[in-house]
């Protein structure tokens, strides 16, 4: 019988040095669109590579860069360093503006995810039109979760690995408090001009947030 290696990978191939796989995962995620996870970098590399380390050695490379090597979610990207976003300002189109009430549900979702439908108007004080929510998925920073284990097994409601790279943040803990939140105009307490004071309305004909609604959003990261 031969004495010849099982592994065909272990006979016919040698894993790149690792300054070589650095370069590969560099590569990578440069021309990607996209996040790319360990796995899928992986897949693409030569048997027996090892792209986590890899990943590390370029981060410690890019630190102090004009660009960096970053984490989103449970992949990695290569972003422009945050203290110099302000020079892509000119570059940045706005090309979609969200409504008061797809703003609102959307930091709904990302502090109490996962959250059914029914949780987001309990919070809110108003009933969430379908379209609401269709346009956060269309965006695709929402995603349906998993199914409750209640009574009707209703779908809940997270957000996206694209709405964390969007946002630059590395994961949901990463999210700024209430304080942050309405300082930047993303949440406001009191109704819009010539709204009715006696109770919230639909999202479909003209939503009024609910005084109290905000108060259930944590203050800091450490509440959700």
């Amino acid at each position: 019988m031969s004495d010849a290696p099982d592994s065909r990978g272990d006979s016919l191939f040698r894993a790149p040095p690792l300054a070589e796989q650095e370069r590969m995962v560099e590569a990578m995620l440069f021309a990607s669109t996209e996040p790319l996870t360990i796995a899928e970098m992986e897949a693409r590399m030569p048997h027996g590579s090892d792209p986590a380390e890899a990943v590390h050695l370029l981060r410690r490379r890019y630190e102090g860069r004009g660009v960096q090597v970053t984490r989103v979610g449970d992949a990695w990207a290569i972003r422009t360093a945050a203290d110099l976003g302000f020079l892509m300002a000119r570059e940045t189109v706005e090309t979609r503006k969200l409504s008061r009430a797809a703003i609102e549900t959307l930091a709904i979702i990302a502090y109490h995810q996962p959250v059914t439908r029914a949780e987001i108007e309990e919070i809110r004080g108003v009933t969430v039109s379908r379209g609401t929510v269709d346009q956060l998925i269309e965006l695709e920073w929402v995603r349906f979760g998993r199914r409750r284990m209640t009574p009707g097994r209703p779908v809940t409601y997270v957000v996206t690995q694209a709405f964390l790279d969007h946002f630059g943040l590395e994961s949901a803990r990463d999210l700024p408090g209430l304080k942050e939140l309405r300082e930047a105009g993303l949440l406001e307490s009191r109704p819009p001009d010539g709204a009715e004071a006696d109770g919230p309305r639909d999202d479909a004909t003209g939503d009024m947030f609910d005084d109290d609604a905000d108060a259930q959003l944590p203050e800091n990261d450490e509440d959700y």
